[in-house]
């Protein structure tokens, strides 16, 4: 038999590998499915790619390929009999488990038990060679099935070469000797010791002493004495103090000088009366702390658990696993799979993407979206529960839930290369769907491009105040943001009330009272949204000069769904996202024709069409200049602390002013790629304006629909070493913003050339700032040869109705717990990870996105 069998794989030898350091074996989840081992038809692994396929897919792989060895695994999942041992070991076929995977169900371990089975199938005629084998097996198909059943899951190697620095534990934490003093800190009410602070406090684990911090190099977030008092002290580590969760805290070593860890952080802080174990913590693994107070009821009522919801099963109904703060992910991708346009995209052209995949179908963009949107519409991973079942779980009134999908296929590829979605963090479901929608148009090239239906035409109108002349300019966007006017609160002799009681608990030491949310009326934001804006270091044209000026922002046209985000969320002084527990009556239906732009307006004047000029410093070696212009803007700090450094004192100027006062990382690192040119020390000097009625090529006379970059932008991106047409095309793309333009040209380096760049602005990535008065740049211009008919923006009536929103628990974007609602079949369902239920009151006014599609009959 042992002659057979290696008779039998003899010409198959060349193709069968060993995974090598690198290889990623995904043995537990199809390629273009959600089937698993345990699935029904088990999980195909071809033994030379180590593609994981489920039985419907494995045929497809083996003809485009020609691979004919895979490993079949299957495991099998049988619940206990009745009266068994709770806690048995369970049994398994093979002796150990092949399986490197987490239980693909809500399976409670010691109620189930498990046999695994492993074989290798020949195709295309499924001869199969049952597992372990080694006898009869050549020594190279042993190894190599060894090796495929040990291998680790791909998405731990991921993390594992993740460039995070891993923190270390702390020398001290061992042997730290805590005060017994009497110290019990209390929940809420800190205050720094030595001065005002109330924001980035740390307690010193030593004696109790909470001190606010200084750890930024610019001075922000803090007046140092935490610092001060380790000085005095040498009491070496301390804790952030809204850091603390059931999971950790924030530790910094002043001593080490880094943030270490601490394996008794819970005793340490229990020494000062703080339980960090007893911490409040919801079902879904997401925790609150000191700092969630104000929204701790947000968790109950947005998650509506206080009620008996109703699980609903079959297409469309799909939920998605949790992998650990992905709710961002998950909430996103059900909204979209929601509006046909995907569905058709992805779903409806399912088996052309399917066949046309590369031959690393979980590296593509579009298999990937393709076999998400499969998983949730199909119906196949949501099914409802056998009738007997059904009958139980009506008696004891517990519904089980379905187990959901899980995405971390499709997660480690539309995260990659990013340093936020990549990371196990929680993230803005704002700022995850507008880097979707980017993946969407870079990879929609030559087909239906389903983000489409969210664009839309910005008129943005600015007025110089002093000559009452106005510009007209259009930019491409995808989100409309909603400022919140909180002094427009209609409870707000309550809110004023509740302040004052805070502030005296905080100063008494005793608990806050019971807090009160602010109900700001809709059309309280949408008018803030009207309001003209003061544009800062505004540039008339008209008067070759610095003056007041405002904008305003209008729609030049509708999009076919309209997305809507309130801006909740606002910095404090440790830099961190905060959020504003606030209640908007956001409206079921909502018209915009009123903001509709209106272009020029008869009796307007337009600013003359002239680019603000290039300024020089005074000339510092005694030349003469022309003391009407104005030195450059460089900052001074910036300029000191790379001095200080032993640099010389121009070359700082220079390297601060060509990274456009970026700050002093940014311009030391202009510094070390410059150090060595022969004018490295010589004094900054910058080519003067030339005048505006004398145009020339170097700076010509354009219209405002072009956007062309300022000069001097240029110069400061093409001074770091950057092609002309590159810089150009990363400004437009930014709409002149320096910092992004940066980021913009190392994400896009293999840029179109000079003249595509002038005539393709429209088709850059998505605004990442969004369509609000409150912001100051936009990332896509319209193209003055746009054609406004053009499929890429559709325009219509501006009436709309509600049919989605996402909701969002928790006092930060970076921790918390996103669920969204849903209205499908005239009914309202919520999506909370892999729970999918009728919603019985769906909290429109708690919301952060809401997604409204264009009513047809306008």
């Amino acid at each position: 038999m042992a002659t057979d069998l290696g008779e039998l794989l003899v010409p198959y030898m060349p193709t069968i590998r060993v995974p090598r350091t690198g290889d990623r074996v995904f043995k537990s989840e199809c390629a273009f499915s959600y089937d698993s081992p345990e699935s029904e038809g088990g999980l195909y692994v071809c033994m030379n790619t180590f593609l994981g396929f489920g039985r419907e897919h494995v045929e497809r792989h083996y003809h485009k390929t020609g691979q004919s060895v895979y490993m079949h695994l299957k495991r099998h999942v049988k619940e206990k009999a009745t009266g068994a041992a709770g806690g048995a070991i369970s049994r398994r076929r093979n002796g150990k488990v092949f399986l490197d995977l987490e239980l693909n169900r809500d399976f409670n371990g010691v109620d189930y038990e498990y046999e695994d089975e492993a074989k290798l199938v020949i195709f295309p005629d499924h001869f199969e060679i049952p597992l372990p084998n080694i006898e009869e097996l050549p020594a190279l198909v042993t190894i190599a099935c060894d090796a495929v059943l040990n291998a680790s899951s791909p998405y731990k190697k991921q993390e594992a070469d993740s460039w995070e620095e891993e923190i270390q534990v702390s020398k001290h934490a061992r042997s730290l000797r805590q005060q017994e003093n009497g110290v019990r800190i209390p929940p809420s009410g800190w205050k720094c010791a030595k001065c005002e602070m109330r924001e980035n406090l740390w307690l010193n684990l030593t004696d109790g002493s909470v001190l606010c911090g200084k750890w930024f190099f610019d001075g922000s977030g803090g007046n140092g004495h935490a610092l001060e008092h380790y000085k005095e002290t040498n009491f070496p580590l301390a804790v952030k103090l809204d850091t603390i969760t059931p999971d950790g805290a924030d530790i910094y070593s002043f001593d080490e000088e880094e943030a270490v860890l601490d394996p008794h952080i819970s005793e340490h802080l229990l020494h000062f009366a703080i339980d960090m174990l007893q911490m409040q913590r919801t079902e879904n693994g997401h925790h609150t702390d000191n700092d969630v107070q104000p929204c701790v009821s947000d968790w109950e009522v947005i998650q509506e658990s206080s009620l008996k919801l109703k699980p609903v099963y079959g297409s469309g109904y799909t939920g998605i696993k949790n992998l650990g703060n992905s709710c961002y992910l998950s909430t996103t991708m059900q909204v979209l799979f929601s509006i046909p346009e995907f569905q058709r995209a992805y779903v409806g052209n399912l088996q052309r993407i399917f066949d046309y995949s590369p031959l690393d179908p979980t590296q593509d963009f579009s298999t990937q979206m393709a076999k998400l949107g499969h998983g949730l519409l199909s119906g196949q991973y949501s099914k409802p529960p056998m009738k007997s079942e059904l009958i139980e779980q009506v008696m004891k009134e517990e519904y089980k839930q379905q187990r959901g999908i899980s995405p971390k296929m499709f997660k480690a590829l539309v995260s990659k290369g990013h340093p936020e979605f990549s990371s196990d963090r929680q993230q803005d479901a704002h700022e995850f769907f507008l880097h979707l929608i980017n993946l969407v148009e870079r990879n929609s090239s030559g087909s239906e491009n389903p983000g489409d239906v969210f664009r839309f035409l910005v008129e943005e109108r600015v007025q110089c105040c002093q000559t009452q002349k106005v510009r007209y300019t259009q930019r491409i966007d995808y989100l409309m943001q909603l400022p919140v006017p909180l002094e427009a609160a209609s409870n707000r002799e309550e809110l004023i009330a509740y302040e004052s009681k805070r502030k005296e608990a905080e100063e008494n030491m005793r608990p806050p009272p019971e807090p009160v949310r602010a109900r700001i009326p809709f059309t309280a934001c949408l008018q803030a949204f009207t309001e003209p804006e003061n544009v800062p270091d505004f540039w008339s044209s008209a008067l070759q000069a610095k003056s007041a000026g405002v904008k305003t922002s209008r729609f030049a046209s509708f999009p076919e769904y309209m997305v809507m985000q309130i801006k909740k969320f606002t910095f404090g002084v440790d830099w961190v996202p905060k959020k504003l527990d606030v209640s908007v009556d956001v409206p079921d239906f909502l018209d915009l024709n009123r903001l509709r732009a209106t272009g020029l307006q008869t009796g307007e004047a337009e600013l003359p069409d002239l680019t603000p000029p290039i300024v020089i410093p005074e000339d510092t070696r005694g030349s003469t200049t022309n003391n009407s212009l104005e030195s450059p803007e460089i900052d001074e700090s910036s300029v000191m602390q790379l001095a200080e450094m032993g640099f010389p004192l121009e070359a700082c100027r220079k390297a601060v002013y060509y990274t456009g006062n970026m700050g002093a990382e940014m311009a030391f690192n202009w510094i070390i790629a410059h150090m060595e040119e022969p004018d490295f020390a010589e004094p900054l000097a910058i080519p003067s304006y030339m005048e505006p009625d004398l145009p020339s090529p170097s700076f010509p006379t354009i219209s405002a629909l072009d956007n062309q970059p300022p000069e001097e932008s240029i110069s400061i991106l093409t001074s770091m070493g950057f092609p002309r047409h590159h810089t150009i095309q990363a400004l437009k793309a930014t709409n002149n913003n320096l910092e992004r333009a940066l980021d913009w040209i190392f994400t896009h380096p293999d840029c179109e050339d000079e003249s595509e760049a002038m005539s393709d602005t429209a088709d850059t990535e998505p605004n990442n700032n969004s369509f609000s008065n409150a912001n100051a740049h936009s990332d896509s211009s319209l193209s003055p040869d746009q054609d406004l008919s053009s499929p890429r923006v559709r325009d219509g009536p501006g009436r709309y109705e509600l049919f989605a929103f996402i909701s969002h628990m928790g006092s930060s974007t970076m921790s918390g717990h996103y669920v969204c609602h849903i209205k499908k079949e005239g009914r309202w369902l919520i999506y909370n990870d892999h729970k999918v239920c009728l919603s019985e009151r769906p909290p429109k006014d708690l919301g952060y996105m809401y997604f409204y599609r264009r009513l047809s009959s306008c």
